[in-house]
């Protein structure tokens, strides 16, 4: 998400860190249950081992008994992200459904506390790491979709969301006399911040390589350097000094379309081209390279399909393989005639059997919604018998409405509900079928504001406190409905509410939804009797989390 650094002594060079479609939007490329806990959790771990510089031997995970996190993270993958983050892996090792074992085995002692602590935002993760020379006290919070802010190191107010290299140099209070505009300009930074934090100073530093403590030393003249630590990014698409993008809201896109076209002669531009026009200012890669890097999460998405066709299984898992089900009732010709319909409800379910059993998936906007825009896409794109190439253009188009979600509100249902989740999957998956059939941005846009419309006020509601029911149906309800919204758009259907006044809508409903609806799996249909049956039976089974 879009993160104003809490500066008090700071560079005023612009750092701009704002939404990228690879970073926010379509990624990470990933395994567990849900992005907002398996993703995030495992970027946040990662930053906090590097802070310890890899040796950690306690670690404290402190959670806020009003927050989402005291009843979800163990069955939603918080554990398991954390754990692997903590070793140093990645998003998608093959390993990640035993971190807790390969944890134990590294020698790290694991400490859990629930209290209230009077955290603002549900996923707020309070770290305390240890070993015989050091520790730290991290705080982070989980905003959505694998999306992180680390806010607070020891006391000191920081804003690190892994989009650069983190250097952060500790001191006596003479730091505080440091000029951050002339430290950032003599190391080649982008960004530094000078921070008090109670007898200490921290300054803080970041850039695209770790800073040498040489260089450090060179251009630190003042007050004495107690020690330096290094974080490094783990974002795929990096922020920079002075970075600056075209437009970050869905009117002022559409303003920027009208003027390029005027000058230009040009009848009209795609979504597509204006999210190559945002995309490429903001990461700084060239259209062949926009396309190709999002055909590779094509193929990563193509693959994962074949796998859940092919059928999985895992044990702490509330439903069995059905795709297969389905895929036969279609070829035997037992269904009601669902045309591109029922491909794409064959590939939600394959999608979310493949999330299920832990598989890699790609959180397209996040895992719990990982399925309806990319079947969308694959469905559409297989059935025009298009390439890689021509369905990433059109991924790219939808990523560019997730731009706009992104920058103004959430994706994290902790804080939107399935409002957030599945009504930007259904907003994404409609402009980006607007864009398949050759509409223009209107009327894509149109499409993403009546698709978003229609899934205001869903809540989140994980029976047995896992991410599969009603996720499923919600992840077609997404589809279902972008697909009517796309015709209705094409055929001239007024969308009547602008899409930045929907996405304004959504957030200000979720504000007023309560705590119980939004993924905390206490209330709706995760506290029926089935549901609690069928969570004390996954508890009770004995090998949770073995992979078959």
């Amino acid at each position: 998400m879009s993160r104003v650094p809490l500066e008090l002594n700071s560079t005023k060079c612009e750092v701009g860190v704002l939404v990228s479609i690879f970073n926010d939007v379509v990624g990470p490329v990933m395994r567990g249950p849900s992005s907002s806990h398996c993703a995030a959790a495992l970027r946040i771990g990662r930053m906090a081992r590097d802070l310890m510089n890899g040796q950690i031997d306690h670690v404290l995970v402190q959670f806020d008994n009003g927050g989402a996190l005291p009843t979800t993270h163990q069955s939603q993958g918080s554990d398991m992200g954390l754990f692997g983050g903590l070793l140093g892996w990645e998003a998608d090792d093959d390993r990640l459904p035993d971190s807790g074992e390969w944890l134990k085995r590294a020698g790290v002692k694991l400490d859990f506390e629930y209290g209230d602590y009077g955290d603002s935002h549900p996923n707020t993760y309070r770290l305390t790491l240890k070993n015989d020379s050091s520790h730290h006290h991290v705080i982070a919070i989980s905003t959505g979709g694998g999306m992180f802010e680390i806010i607070e190191i020891d006391g000191a107010t920081v804003s690190i969301g892994g989009d650069f290299d983190e250097t952060l140099v500790w001191g006596d209070q003479g730091l505080a006399n440091l000029d951050a505009q002339t430290v950032c300009d003599e190391i080649g930074a982008d960004h530094v911040n000078v921070v008090a934090a109670g007898t200490v100073t921290l300054v803080h530093v970041q850039a695209q390589t770790p800073v040498t403590r040489e260089k450090l030393d060179a251009v630190i003249t003042v007050g004495c350097i107690s020690h330096v630590n290094h974080a490094a990014a783990v974002l795929p698409v990096k922020s920079r000094r002075e970075l600056q993008v075209p437009f970050q809201t869905c009117q002022a896109m559409l303003k920027f379309s009208e003027r390029h076209c005027r000058d230009s002669g040009a009848d009209s531009l795609s979504l597509y081209d204006l999210a190559v026009h945002y995309e490429a200012a903001r990461s700084g890669l060239g259209e062949a390279e926009l396309i190709e890097k999002m055909s590779g999460i094509v193929r990563i998405l193509r693959n994962s399909v074949e796998q859940g066709l092919a059928g999985t299984s895992y044990e702490d898992r509330v439903l069995g393989f059905q795709s297969g089900g389905f895929q036969k009732a279609i070829e035997e010709g037992r269904l009601i005639d669902g045309g591109i319909l029922n491909r794409m409800v064959l590939y939600i379910a394959a999608l979310m059997e493949v999330k299920s059993s832990m598989g890699v998936i790609v959180a397209a906007p996040t895992a719990g919604a990982c399925a309806a825009f990319p079947a969308v896409c694959l469905a559409i794109g297989e059935s025009q018998k298009l390439s890689d190439g021509e369905i990433a253009k059109a991924m790219l188009a939808g990523g560019m409405i997730g731009v706009f979600i992104a920058t103004h509100w959430s994706f994290a249902a902790e804080v939107g509900g399935c409002q957030a989740e599945g009504g930007s999957a259904s907003a994404m998956s409609a402009a980006a079928m607007v864009t398949f059939m050759g509409g223009d941005a209107a009327r894509a846009c149109g499409a993403a504001s009546m698709a978003m419309q229609n899934m205001l006020g869903l809540i989140c509601d994980p029976v047995a406190n896992r991410v599969e029911v009603p996720c499923l149906g919600k992840n077609v309800l997404a589809a279902s409905n972008a697909l009517s919204c796309a015709n209705m758009a094409i055929a001239g259907f007024d969308a009547v509410i602008p899409l930045d006044e929907t996405i304004a809508a959504a957030k200000a409903v979720a504000e007023r939804m309560p705590r119980e609806h939004r993924c905390t799996a206490l209330g709706g249909l995760a506290i029926t009797p089935t549901s609690i049956s069928i969570q004390k039976r996954l508890e009770g089974c004995g090998s949770c989390g073995t992979q078959h």
